[in-house]
Protein backbone atom coordinates (compact mmCIF):
# COMPACT_ATOMS: atom_id res chain seq x y z
CA UNK A 1 0.00 0.00 0.00
CA UNK A 2 1.10 3.47 -1.01
CA UNK A 3 2.20 4.98 2.54
CA UNK A 4 1.78 8.59 1.57
CA UNK A 5 0.10 11.57 2.87
CA UNK A 6 -1.04 12.34 -0.75
CA UNK A 7 -2.60 8.70 -0.05
CA UNK A 8 -4.28 9.74 3.13
CA UNK A 9 -5.65 12.96 1.76
CA UNK A 10 -7.29 11.07 -0.81
CA UNK A 11 -8.95 8.66 1.51
CA UNK A 12 -10.24 12.29 3.68
CA UNK A 13 -11.24 14.03 -0.12
CA UNK A 14 -13.27 10.58 -0.43
CA UNK A 15 -15.39 10.73 3.23
CA UNK A 16 -16.33 14.27 2.31
CA UNK A 17 -17.69 13.85 -0.80
CA UNK A 18 -19.63 11.15 1.01
CA UNK A 19 -20.66 12.93 3.76
CA UNK A 20 -21.54 16.36 1.76
CA UNK A 21 -23.81 13.81 -0.34
CA UNK A 22 -25.42 12.96 2.69
CA UNK A 23 -26.19 16.01 3.91
CA UNK A 24 -27.59 17.16 0.72
CA UNK A 25 -29.76 14.44 0.61
CA UNK A 26 -31.00 15.33 3.94
CA UNK A 27 -31.45 18.85 3.00
CA UNK A 28 -33.45 17.59 0.10
CA UNK A 29 -35.56 15.32 2.75
CA UNK A 30 -36.25 18.48 4.25
CA UNK A 31 -37.20 20.95 1.51
CA UNK A 32 -38.34 19.51 -1.83
CA UNK A 33 -38.24 15.79 -1.38
CA UNK A 34 -42.11 14.73 -2.42
CA UNK A 35 -44.06 12.72 0.45
CA UNK A 36 -44.26 9.66 -1.57
CA UNK A 37 -40.17 9.44 -1.49
CA UNK A 38 -39.89 9.42 2.18
CA UNK A 39 -39.51 5.66 2.04
CA UNK A 40 -37.36 5.37 -1.17
CA UNK A 41 -35.37 8.33 0.52
CA UNK A 42 -34.95 6.01 3.83
CA UNK A 43 -32.79 3.21 2.11
CA UNK A 44 -30.95 5.77 0.21
CA UNK A 45 -29.32 7.51 3.19
CA UNK A 46 -29.21 3.64 4.78
CA UNK A 47 -26.90 2.57 1.99
CA UNK A 48 -24.70 5.74 1.36
CA UNK A 49 -24.18 6.29 5.20
CA UNK A 50 -23.14 2.29 5.34
CA UNK A 51 -20.25 3.09 2.09
CA UNK A 52 -19.30 6.48 4.60
CA UNK A 53 -19.03 3.67 7.31
CA UNK A 54 -16.77 1.13 5.45
CA UNK A 55 -14.35 3.80 4.14
CA UNK A 56 -14.42 5.49 7.33
CA UNK A 57 -13.31 1.90 9.18
CA UNK A 58 -11.42 0.32 6.64
CA UNK A 59 -8.15 -1.32 7.88
CA UNK A 60 -6.38 0.27 5.20
CA UNK A 61 -6.90 3.76 6.33
CA UNK A 62 -6.18 2.90 9.64
CA UNK A 63 -2.60 2.03 8.46
CA UNK A 64 -2.37 5.19 7.09
CA UNK A 65 -3.46 7.16 9.82
CA UNK A 66 -0.81 4.83 12.50
CA UNK A 67 1.68 5.78 9.67
CA UNK A 68 0.88 9.65 10.01
CA UNK A 69 0.81 9.40 13.81
CA UNK A 70 4.66 8.58 13.27
CA UNK A 71 5.58 11.09 10.70
CA UNK A 72 7.33 13.85 12.05
CA UNK A 73 8.00 15.68 8.89
CA UNK A 74 4.14 16.52 8.44
CA UNK A 75 2.94 20.11 9.16
CA UNK A 76 0.80 20.95 11.94
CA UNK A 77 -1.83 20.74 9.64
CA UNK A 78 -1.31 17.77 8.15
CA UNK A 79 -0.74 16.48 11.86
CA UNK A 80 -4.47 18.03 12.98
CA UNK A 81 -6.18 16.36 9.80
CA UNK A 82 -4.92 12.93 10.66
CA UNK A 83 -6.02 13.82 14.43
CA UNK A 84 -9.31 14.84 13.97
CA UNK A 85 -10.19 11.64 11.46
CA UNK A 86 -8.37 9.18 13.74
CA UNK A 87 -10.46 10.61 16.33
CA UNK A 88 -13.56 9.72 14.05
CA UNK A 89 -12.42 6.52 13.13
CA UNK A 90 -11.19 5.46 16.33
CA UNK A 91 -15.30 5.97 17.62
CA UNK A 92 -16.63 4.36 13.89
CA UNK A 93 -14.67 1.43 14.06
CA UNK A 94 -16.60 0.50 17.55
CA UNK A 95 -19.93 0.47 15.63
CA UNK A 96 -20.80 -2.37 13.15
CA UNK A 97 -22.29 -1.63 10.05
CA UNK A 98 -25.65 -2.98 10.49
CA UNK A 99 -25.88 -0.38 13.51
CA UNK A 100 -25.49 2.40 11.45
CA UNK A 101 -27.76 1.25 8.55
CA UNK A 102 -30.31 0.54 11.29
CA UNK A 103 -29.82 4.04 13.11
CA UNK A 104 -29.75 5.57 9.49
CA UNK A 105 -33.40 4.19 8.54
CA UNK A 106 -34.91 4.65 12.53
CA UNK A 107 -33.97 8.32 11.45
CA UNK A 108 -35.80 8.81 8.59
CA UNK A 109 -39.01 6.70 10.17
CA UNK A 110 -38.85 9.06 13.10
CA UNK A 111 -38.80 11.91 10.78
CA UNK A 112 -41.85 10.86 9.02
CA UNK A 113 -43.77 9.64 12.52
CA UNK A 114 -43.28 12.85 14.20
CA UNK A 115 -44.40 14.83 11.17
CA UNK A 116 -47.59 12.68 11.39
CA UNK A 117 -47.45 12.92 15.37
CA UNK A 118 -47.51 16.92 14.47
CA UNK A 119 -50.55 16.47 12.36
CA UNK A 120 -52.37 14.41 15.04
CA UNK A 121 -51.54 16.54 17.99
CA UNK A 122 -50.58 13.57 19.98
CA UNK A 123 -47.20 12.10 20.65
CA UNK A 124 -48.66 8.51 20.31
CA UNK A 125 -47.86 8.23 16.96
CA UNK A 126 -44.20 8.73 17.52
CA UNK A 127 -43.21 6.81 20.63
CA UNK A 128 -42.88 3.38 18.95
CA UNK A 129 -40.34 5.46 16.46
CA UNK A 130 -38.57 7.21 19.63
CA UNK A 131 -38.54 4.27 21.49
CA UNK A 132 -36.61 2.47 18.43
CA UNK A 133 -34.35 5.04 18.32
CA UNK A 134 -33.10 5.59 22.52
CA UNK A 135 -32.87 1.98 21.59
CA UNK A 136 -30.44 2.27 18.94
CA UNK A 137 -28.45 5.33 20.44
CA UNK A 138 -28.03 2.97 24.25
CA UNK A 139 -26.59 0.65 21.64
CA UNK A 140 -24.78 3.13 20.11
CA UNK A 141 -23.25 4.45 22.94
CA UNK A 142 -22.32 1.16 24.26
CA UNK A 143 -20.21 0.37 21.50
CA UNK A 144 -18.43 3.24 21.60
CA UNK A 145 -17.54 3.06 25.04
CA UNK A 146 -17.85 5.21 28.75
CA UNK A 147 -17.37 5.50 32.12
CA UNK A 148 -20.50 4.58 33.20
CA UNK A 149 -22.44 7.09 31.13
CA UNK A 150 -24.37 6.49 27.97
CA UNK A 151 -24.88 10.43 27.74
CA UNK A 152 -21.14 11.03 27.39
CA UNK A 153 -20.98 8.70 24.19
CA UNK A 154 -23.38 10.46 22.35
CA UNK A 155 -22.53 13.85 23.89
CA UNK A 156 -18.55 13.52 22.66
CA UNK A 157 -20.00 13.38 18.91
CA UNK A 158 -21.26 16.89 19.07
CA UNK A 159 -18.61 18.34 21.62
CA UNK A 160 -16.01 16.70 21.94
CA UNK A 161 -14.26 16.58 25.51
CA UNK A 162 -17.15 17.79 27.12
CA UNK A 163 -18.90 15.23 29.53
CA UNK A 164 -21.96 14.95 31.97
CA UNK A 165 -20.05 15.94 35.11
CA UNK A 166 -18.91 18.58 33.77
CA UNK A 167 -21.83 19.83 32.15
CA UNK A 168 -24.58 19.53 34.47
CA UNK A 169 -23.06 22.00 36.46
CA UNK A 170 -22.63 24.48 33.87
CA UNK A 171 -26.18 24.18 32.89
CA UNK A 172 -27.89 24.20 36.73
CA UNK A 173 -25.69 27.35 37.31
CA UNK A 174 -27.05 28.40 34.40
CA UNK A 175 -31.08 27.51 35.32
CA UNK A 176 -30.31 28.84 39.18
CA UNK A 177 -29.12 32.44 38.08
CA UNK A 178 -31.56 32.10 35.00
CA UNK A 179 -34.96 31.50 36.65
CA UNK A 180 -35.00 34.54 39.44
CA UNK A 181 -33.54 36.84 36.55
CA UNK A 182 -36.57 36.13 34.40
CA UNK A 183 -38.93 36.80 37.86
CA UNK A 184 -37.84 39.95 38.31
CA UNK A 185 -38.39 41.28 34.44
CA UNK A 186 -41.23 39.69 34.62
CA UNK A 187 -42.11 41.92 38.00
CA UNK A 188 -40.19 45.04 36.82
CA UNK A 189 -42.80 48.05 37.00
CA UNK A 190 -41.62 48.82 32.61
CA UNK A 191 -43.01 45.89 30.59
CA UNK A 192 -42.98 45.78 27.21
CA UNK A 193 -45.85 45.13 24.93
CA UNK A 194 -46.57 42.42 22.32
CA UNK A 195 -45.88 44.48 19.14
CA UNK A 196 -46.67 41.63 17.22
CA UNK A 197 -50.56 40.61 18.02
CA UNK A 198 -52.83 41.08 15.46
CA UNK A 199 -50.40 42.29 12.88
CA UNK A 200 -49.98 40.78 9.40
CA UNK A 201 -46.42 40.94 7.97
CA UNK A 202 -46.64 40.03 3.90
CA UNK A 203 -44.70 36.45 3.20
CA UNK A 204 -42.72 37.88 0.12
CA UNK A 205 -41.54 40.95 1.58
CA UNK A 206 -39.92 39.10 4.58
CA UNK A 207 -38.72 36.63 2.38
CA UNK A 208 -36.70 39.18 0.39
CA UNK A 209 -35.74 41.14 3.48
CA UNK A 210 -34.13 37.66 4.41
CA UNK A 211 -32.36 37.66 1.50
CA UNK A 212 -31.05 41.41 1.64
CA UNK A 213 -29.55 40.48 5.50
CA UNK A 214 -27.95 37.35 3.98
CA UNK A 215 -26.46 39.63 1.72
CA UNK A 216 -25.21 42.55 4.21
CA UNK A 217 -23.97 39.61 6.47
CA UNK A 218 -21.12 38.61 3.63
CA UNK A 219 -23.06 34.96 2.70
CA UNK A 220 -21.91 34.23 -0.40
CA UNK A 221 -25.33 33.69 -2.50
CA UNK A 222 -23.56 31.88 -5.11
CA UNK A 223 -22.09 29.59 -2.93
CA UNK A 224 -24.97 29.02 -1.27
CA UNK A 225 -28.29 29.34 -0.46
CA UNK A 226 -31.69 29.83 1.24
CA UNK A 227 -34.95 27.86 0.99
CA UNK A 228 -38.04 27.62 3.45
CA UNK A 229 -39.10 24.00 6.10
CA UNK A 230 -41.05 23.97 8.87
CA UNK A 231 -37.84 23.85 11.17
CA UNK A 232 -34.84 26.36 10.41
CA UNK A 233 -31.68 24.44 9.84
CA UNK A 234 -28.27 24.62 7.83
CA UNK A 235 -26.30 22.37 5.92
CA UNK A 236 -22.98 22.54 4.61
CA UNK A 237 -21.69 20.09 2.03
CA UNK A 238 -18.32 22.01 0.88
CA UNK A 239 -18.00 25.83 1.56
CA UNK A 240 -18.86 26.69 -2.06
CA UNK A 241 -22.63 24.94 -1.54
CA UNK A 242 -24.38 25.79 1.95
CA UNK A 243 -27.51 25.31 2.58
CA UNK A 244 -29.91 27.26 5.17
CA UNK A 245 -33.75 27.28 5.33
CA UNK A 246 -35.92 29.54 7.30
CA UNK A 247 -39.73 29.62 8.29
CA UNK A 248 -42.28 32.35 7.32
CA UNK A 249 -45.01 32.93 8.97
CA UNK A 250 -47.52 36.18 8.50
CA UNK A 251 -47.77 37.14 12.39
CA UNK A 252 -44.48 37.38 13.22
CA UNK A 253 -41.22 38.56 11.81
CA UNK A 254 -39.39 35.50 13.48
CA UNK A 255 -38.06 34.60 9.77
CA UNK A 256 -35.72 37.38 10.08
CA UNK A 257 -34.00 35.97 13.18
CA UNK A 258 -34.02 32.56 12.15
CA UNK A 259 -32.13 33.94 8.73
CA UNK A 260 -29.70 35.81 10.92
CA UNK A 261 -28.90 32.39 12.88
CA UNK A 262 -28.99 30.34 9.98
CA UNK A 263 -26.62 32.92 8.01
CA UNK A 264 -24.83 33.01 11.09
CA UNK A 265 -23.58 29.35 10.80
CA UNK A 266 -23.73 29.50 7.07
CA UNK A 267 -20.70 32.13 7.29
CA UNK A 268 -18.82 29.50 9.55
CA UNK A 269 -19.16 26.89 6.66
CA UNK A 270 -17.97 29.09 3.98
CA UNK A 271 -15.65 30.49 5.79
CA UNK A 272 -13.16 27.33 6.59
CA UNK A 273 -9.73 28.31 5.24
CA UNK A 274 -9.27 27.23 1.43
CA UNK A 275 -5.99 25.03 2.43
CA UNK A 276 -9.02 22.78 4.33
CA UNK A 277 -11.67 22.37 1.66
CA UNK A 278 -12.55 18.15 1.27
CA UNK A 279 -10.18 17.84 4.54
CA UNK A 280 -11.18 16.97 7.83
CA UNK A 281 -10.56 20.76 9.11
CA UNK A 282 -12.94 22.07 7.12
CA UNK A 283 -15.33 21.44 10.11
CA UNK A 284 -16.49 23.56 13.49
CA UNK A 285 -14.43 21.51 16.53
CA UNK A 286 -17.88 21.27 17.92
CA UNK A 287 -21.10 22.45 17.59
CA UNK A 288 -20.97 24.79 20.73
CA UNK A 289 -18.92 26.75 18.75
CA UNK A 290 -20.73 26.48 15.43
CA UNK A 291 -24.02 27.82 17.59
CA UNK A 292 -22.10 30.25 19.09
CA UNK A 293 -21.91 31.71 15.42
CA UNK A 294 -25.48 31.66 15.12
CA UNK A 295 -26.67 32.62 18.26
CA UNK A 296 -24.04 35.59 18.23
CA UNK A 297 -25.61 36.73 14.75
CA UNK A 298 -28.97 36.53 15.84
CA UNK A 299 -29.39 37.77 19.50
CA UNK A 300 -26.10 40.00 20.24
CA UNK A 301 -25.87 41.13 16.52
CA UNK A 302 -29.52 41.01 14.96
CA UNK A 303 -31.56 41.98 18.56
CA UNK A 304 -29.09 44.80 19.11
CA UNK A 305 -30.08 48.48 19.01
CA UNK A 306 -27.38 49.26 16.60
CA UNK A 307 -28.18 46.90 13.91
CA UNK A 308 -32.06 48.38 14.23
CA UNK A 309 -30.64 51.92 14.07
CA UNK A 310 -30.00 50.84 10.49
CA UNK A 311 -32.52 49.01 8.96
CA UNK A 312 -35.40 49.75 11.26
CA UNK A 313 -36.35 52.57 8.57
CA UNK A 314 -36.14 49.87 5.56
CA UNK A 315 -38.55 47.73 7.70
CA UNK A 316 -40.81 50.08 8.20
CA UNK A 317 -40.58 50.55 4.20
CA UNK A 318 -40.79 47.07 3.59
CA UNK A 319 -44.49 46.52 6.43
CA UNK A 320 -45.58 50.35 5.92
CA UNK A 321 -49.03 49.10 7.21
CA UNK A 322 -48.22 46.45 9.88
CA UNK A 323 -45.57 49.39 11.23
CA UNK A 324 -47.38 52.43 10.92
CA UNK A 325 -47.11 54.57 13.91
CA UNK A 326 -44.23 51.94 15.68
CA UNK A 327 -40.78 53.48 16.22
CA UNK A 328 -37.18 52.42 16.37
CA UNK A 329 -37.59 52.24 20.46
CA UNK A 330 -40.36 50.23 20.39
CA UNK A 331 -39.55 47.82 17.72
CA UNK A 332 -36.48 47.57 19.20
CA UNK A 333 -37.90 46.75 22.80
CA UNK A 334 -40.79 44.38 21.42
CA UNK A 335 -37.80 42.39 19.40
CA UNK A 336 -36.47 41.57 22.80
CA UNK A 337 -39.79 41.41 24.81
CA UNK A 338 -38.88 38.68 27.70
CA UNK A 339 -42.08 37.11 28.15
CA UNK A 340 -42.17 32.95 29.03
CA UNK A 341 -43.20 31.21 25.99
CA UNK A 342 -43.95 27.91 24.53
CA UNK A 343 -41.65 27.44 21.76
CA UNK A 344 -37.90 26.90 22.08
CA UNK A 345 -37.23 28.53 18.90
CA UNK A 346 -39.37 31.56 19.88
CA UNK A 347 -37.96 32.22 22.98
CA UNK A 348 -36.32 35.65 24.05
CA UNK A 349 -32.69 35.36 24.85
CA UNK A 350 -33.09 34.95 28.74
CA UNK A 351 -35.50 32.23 28.60
CA UNK A 352 -34.18 30.14 25.50
CA UNK A 353 -31.49 28.45 28.05
CA UNK A 354 -34.07 27.30 30.13
CA UNK A 355 -35.98 25.36 27.46
CA UNK A 356 -32.66 23.74 26.57
CA UNK A 357 -31.53 22.91 30.61
CA UNK A 358 -35.39 21.49 30.00
CA UNK A 359 -34.50 19.17 27.08
CA UNK A 360 -31.04 17.67 28.34
CA UNK A 361 -32.27 16.84 31.49
CA UNK A 362 -34.91 15.10 29.99
CA UNK A 363 -33.14 13.02 27.36
CA UNK A 364 -30.06 12.40 29.72
CA UNK A 365 -33.14 10.38 31.82
CA UNK A 366 -34.09 8.91 28.78
CA UNK A 367 -30.38 7.86 28.11
CA UNK A 368 -30.35 6.62 31.11
CA UNK A 369 -33.53 4.70 30.86
CA UNK A 370 -34.94 6.18 33.91
CA UNK A 371 -37.90 8.18 32.39
CA UNK A 372 -40.55 5.66 31.15
CA UNK A 373 -41.24 7.24 27.58
CA UNK A 374 -44.98 6.95 27.90
CA UNK A 375 -44.41 9.78 30.97
CA UNK A 376 -42.19 12.12 28.92
CA UNK A 377 -45.15 14.45 27.48
CA UNK A 378 -45.89 14.85 31.19
CA UNK A 379 -42.27 15.09 32.50
CA UNK A 380 -41.93 17.89 29.72
CA UNK A 381 -45.15 20.03 30.95
CA UNK A 382 -43.85 19.70 34.77
CA UNK A 383 -40.71 21.55 33.96
CA UNK A 384 -42.23 23.54 31.59
CA UNK A 385 -44.35 24.89 34.58
CA UNK A 386 -41.60 25.13 36.78
CA UNK A 387 -38.67 27.02 35.19
CA UNK A 388 -41.20 28.79 32.78
CA UNK A 389 -44.23 29.10 34.29
CA UNK A 390 -46.57 27.99 31.65
CA UNK A 391 -47.91 24.76 30.44
CA UNK A 392 -47.81 23.56 27.02
CA UNK A 393 -51.89 23.09 25.77
CA UNK A 394 -50.84 20.29 23.68
CA UNK A 395 -48.07 17.85 22.57
CA UNK A 396 -47.21 19.40 18.73
CA UNK A 397 -46.29 23.04 20.96
CA UNK A 398 -44.46 20.49 23.75
CA UNK A 399 -42.55 17.55 23.45
CA UNK A 400 -42.99 17.27 19.94
CA UNK A 401 -41.95 20.79 18.83
CA UNK A 402 -38.35 19.88 18.24
CA UNK A 403 -37.06 17.70 15.16
CA UNK A 404 -33.69 16.62 16.88
CA UNK A 405 -35.01 13.45 18.86
CA UNK A 406 -37.05 12.36 15.17
CA UNK A 407 -33.18 12.39 14.49
CA UNK A 408 -31.93 10.81 17.94
CA UNK A 409 -29.67 13.56 18.09
CA UNK A 410 -29.35 12.93 21.89
CA UNK A 411 -26.26 15.04 23.09
CA UNK A 412 -27.14 17.71 20.42
CA UNK A 413 -29.28 20.46 22.77
CA UNK A 414 -26.75 21.07 25.31
CA UNK A 415 -24.48 22.63 22.64
CA UNK A 416 -26.77 25.47 21.85
CA UNK A 417 -26.47 26.99 25.82
CA UNK A 418 -22.54 26.61 25.17
CA UNK A 419 -23.24 28.51 22.32
CA UNK A 420 -24.80 31.43 23.94
CA UNK A 421 -21.90 31.65 26.79
CA UNK A 422 -19.54 31.04 23.56
CA UNK A 423 -20.77 34.04 21.99
CA UNK A 424 -21.29 36.34 24.41
CA UNK A 425 -17.55 35.70 25.52
CA UNK A 426 -16.90 35.99 21.38
CA UNK A 427 -18.32 39.15 21.03
CA UNK A 428 -16.91 40.78 24.13
CA UNK A 429 -12.90 40.06 22.36
CA UNK A 430 -14.78 41.31 19.04
CA UNK A 431 -15.76 44.88 21.03
CA UNK A 432 -12.56 44.94 22.53
CA UNK A 433 -10.94 44.12 19.33
CA UNK A 434 -12.80 46.87 17.36
CA UNK A 435 -13.87 49.53 19.43
CA UNK A 436 -16.10 51.36 17.22
CA UNK A 437 -17.65 48.02 15.92
CA UNK A 438 -21.53 48.98 17.14
CA UNK A 439 -20.89 52.36 15.27
CA UNK A 440 -20.09 50.62 12.47
CA UNK A 441 -23.22 48.30 12.54
CA UNK A 442 -25.52 51.23 13.21
CA UNK A 443 -24.28 52.58 9.73
CA UNK A 444 -25.16 48.64 8.54
CA UNK A 445 -21.61 47.28 8.27
CA UNK A 446 -21.95 44.01 9.16
CA UNK A 447 -18.58 42.67 7.17
CA UNK A 448 -16.26 43.80 9.63
CA UNK A 449 -17.61 41.18 12.22
CA UNK A 450 -17.67 38.85 9.50
CA UNK A 451 -14.04 39.52 8.43
CA UNK A 452 -13.25 39.51 12.37
CA UNK A 453 -15.00 36.29 13.06
CA UNK A 454 -13.60 34.55 9.80
CA UNK A 455 -9.89 35.57 10.95
CA UNK A 456 -9.80 33.99 14.43
CA UNK A 457 -12.81 31.57 14.55
CA UNK A 458 -14.21 30.32 11.15
CA UNK A 459 -10.33 30.13 8.91
CA UNK A 460 -9.06 27.93 12.04
CA UNK A 461 -11.76 25.14 10.96
CA UNK A 462 -10.84 22.03 12.94
CA UNK A 463 -7.31 22.99 14.26
CA UNK A 464 -7.69 23.08 18.00
CA UNK A 465 -10.43 21.95 20.45
CA UNK A 466 -12.96 24.33 20.60
CA UNK A 467 -12.63 25.73 23.99
CA UNK A 468 -8.88 26.16 23.34
CA UNK A 469 -10.07 28.12 20.43
CA UNK A 470 -11.77 30.43 22.47
CA UNK A 471 -9.58 30.80 24.98
CA UNK A 472 -6.86 31.72 22.74
CA UNK A 473 -9.09 34.55 20.79
CA UNK A 474 -10.63 35.87 24.56
CA UNK A 475 -8.16 35.11 27.34
CA UNK A 476 -10.95 32.63 29.05
CA UNK A 477 -12.20 29.29 28.34
CA UNK A 478 -16.22 27.92 29.23
CA UNK A 479 -17.65 30.80 31.46
CA UNK A 480 -20.71 32.43 31.88
CA UNK A 481 -19.60 35.71 33.02
CA UNK A 482 -20.07 37.30 29.89
CA UNK A 483 -23.24 35.86 29.17
CA UNK A 484 -24.75 37.03 32.54
CA UNK A 485 -23.49 40.58 32.32
CA UNK A 486 -24.65 40.94 28.98
CA UNK A 487 -28.32 39.84 30.19
CA UNK A 488 -27.82 41.65 33.15
CA UNK A 489 -26.92 44.91 31.30
CA UNK A 490 -29.12 45.09 28.23
CA UNK A 491 -32.65 43.86 29.94
CA UNK A 492 -32.04 46.03 32.66
CA UNK A 493 -31.82 49.05 31.07
CA UNK A 494 -34.84 47.55 28.73
CA UNK A 495 -36.84 47.11 31.25
CA UNK A 496 -35.86 49.97 33.95
CA UNK A 497 -34.54 47.63 36.59
CA UNK A 498 -31.11 46.93 38.16
CA UNK A 499 -30.66 42.73 37.71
Amino acid sequence: MDKTFDALLTRMQELRDLGGLIGLATWDQETYLPPKAAESRAHQLSTVQGIYHERLVDPRLGELLAWAAERKELSDDQRAMARVLTHERDRAVKVPKALVQALAEAQSRGLMAWREARKQNSFAPFKPALERMLSLRREQADAYGHGGERYDGLLEGYEPGMRVARLTPVLTALRDNLVPLVGAIQAAPRQVADLFQGRRFDLDAQWRFTLRLLGDMGFDLEAGRQDKSIHPFSSGQHPSDVRLTTDLEEGTLTALFSTLHEGGHGLYEQGFSPAHHRTPLANAPSMGLHESQSRMWENLVGRGRAFWTHYFPSLREAFPEALAGVDLDTFHAAANRVTPSLIRVEADEVTYNLHIVLRYELELLLIRDELPLGELPAAWNERMRRYLGVTPPDDTRGVLQDIHWAWGEFGYFPTYALGNLYAASLYAAARRAMPTLEEGIARGELKPLREWLRTHVHAEGYRQPAEDLVRKVTGQGLTDKDFLAYLKSKYGALYGVSL
